[in-house]
């Protein structure tokens, strides 16, 4: 069984930084890709930014230039930068991963920008 656990979140005024973490168990993180999503009040769920085993990265177009996704696979964790944040970046994240047992969600962390 995969555990995810978040941290990180809070208030912010637009223009600020936060860094997110998620500390991964159960699993050999080395080996999977990780990925942060978000979801904002009355909207969808969205993925923001996905790391591979090799570390390659990719994000949505929002965010591109502003985040950046990392991991240290022997703390079992990974980190979404995020810098000059906007309020349209309010929003509860998660970070993911899957196996061969499924797809497992961390219980998310707030991020607040106030404008």
């Amino acid at each position: 069984q995969v555990q995810l656990v978040e941290s990180g979140g809070g208030l912010v005024q637009a223009g600020g930084s936060l860094r997110l973490s998620c500390a991964a168990s159960g699993s050999i993180f080395s080996r999977n890709v990780m990925t942060w999503y978000r979801q904002a009040p009355g909207k969808q769920r969205e993925l923001v930014a996905v790391i591979t085993s090799g570390g390659i990265t990719d994000y949505t177009d929002s965010v591109k230039g502003r985040f950046t996704i990392s991991r240290d696979n022997a703390k079992n964790t990974v980190y979404l930068q995020m810098n000059s944040l906007k309020p349209e970046d309010t929003a509860v994240y998660y970070c993911t991963t899957s196996d061969r047992g499924g797809r497992y969600w961390g219980q998310g962390t707030q991020v607040t920008v106030s404008s």
